[in-house]
């Protein structure tokens, strides 16, 4: 039987009872018809599920009640960062919603010399809101109780500067290493997908710089949509939790 989850952005406890933010009220009554007495399931974020009951769903407002809570332990152990660069609307909704059902641990969307999305400040702030959002989805229905974290918007040189010491890979079709061959020292590791123009030379040049590894996925150039996902289950497979 499917468990109906939501997201809502407050502290959450056993015995806690309160109204529904909006978007999480429309989605439990408005959209799939709960009514009072009957249960859902709420996260914040913090690794938990919190087994609630609906104690009154009316036009104006729906009370909750917090029953339950339980750890929930499906995290992947190899922590994938996803240094994407930008793609064009739903194409960039479809690659956060699929990365973040396979476990991906944080997005860094960039800016990249043959990037075809620029985004000003006021664009930038609400394209993350929306993207946070598909995330937070993503989460509830895959049964996420951790939710990736979402950067704002930089250039590649600047998410380069700012990356942690860990192993550093980009998609190569010409790459010396097979992605199937690698071993992975340690548990996390970031991912580069260039955009729809594929990377630059002098992109290339910077992500090389920075310590970045080609890896061989197969003979074919994919999609900037599909070498994300496809290279994600396959460390997944190698390294992950798909073993």
């Amino acid at each position: 039987m499917r468990v109906i989850r939501a997201f809502v952005d407050r502290p959450l406890g056993v015995g806690d009872a309160f109204a529904l933010p909006e978007e999480a009220a429309t989605h439990l009554v408005r959209v799939l018809r709960l009514r009072e007495g009957d249960g859902c399931v709420l996260f914040n974020g913090d690794g938990h599920d919190y087994a609630a009951r609906v104690e009154s769903a009316g036009k104006r407002e729906v009370q909750v009640r917090v029953e339950a809570v339980s750890r929930i332990d499906n995290e992947s152990p190899l922590r994938i960062t996803l240094l994407q660069a930008i793609a064009r609307g739903e194409k960039m909704d479809w690659i956060l919603q699929k990365a973040t059902e396979l476990g991906v641990a944080g997005f860094l969307p960039v800016s990249s010399e043959r990037s075809e999305v620029r985004l000003d400040a006021e664009r930038a702030d609400k394209r993350v809101a929306h993207w946070r959002s598909v995330v937070r989805s993503a989460c509830e229905q895959s049964g996420r109780a951790v939710i990736p974290a979402v950067d704002a918007p930089q250039s590649l040189a600047a998410a380069l500067d700012a990356l942690p010491a860990q192993p550093r890979f980009l998609l190569d079709p010409h790459a010396e290493h097979a992605i199937g061959a690698i071993g992975l020292q340690g548990s996390a590791c970031v991912l580069a997908i260039g955009p729809e123009g594929g990377w630059s030379p002098r992109d290339r040049e910077q992500l090389i710089g920075a310590g970045f590894t080609g890896l061989r996925l197969g003979p074919r150039i994919l999609r900037t949509e599909t070498a994300g996902i496809a290279a994600i289950a396959a460390l997944q497979a190698r390294c992950g939790d798909l073993r």
